[in-house]
């Protein structure tokens, strides 16, 4: 088994904004889907929600706000699953609620050096 990494994209500004029984409902279809996940014995780590503000370091200790305000689309969170493959991984991601409202998942292995 591999390691893989999600990694959920979304232009946060065209969210939707949902009643607090929707926003419940959409938590529930997170937690459901990692329940999912855990139960096929392919969750490493749940991962976390990611704040909207960051900073970026760069060379000559360049320190600029960030992450990159100049794209749409920024990463709201991660987690990382077991598969035997990328084509695995992907399958995993595909149910992923992200995807319901606009989003994506970036489905990257974890290269051990």
């Amino acid at each position: 088994m591999k390691d893989f990494l999600l990694i959920y994209r979304m232009n946060y500004d065209a969210i939707p904004v949902g009643t607090p029984e929707q926003m419940a409902a959409m938590t529930k279809r997170w937690m459901d889907w990692i329940a999912e996940i855990a139960a096929k014995n392919k969750l490493a780590d749940r991962g976390n929600r990611l704040a909207t503000s960051g900073k970026v370091v760069r060379a000559d200790n360049v320190v600029t706000n960030g992450p990159y305000t100049e794209i749409k689309e920024s990463i709201g969170g991660y987690s990382m699953v077991k598969a035997g493959s990328y084509d695995e991984a992907i399958e995993l991601a595909k149910g992923c609620p992200i995807l319901s409202v606009g989003g994506n998942v970036e489905v990257r292995e974890v290269s051990v050096l």
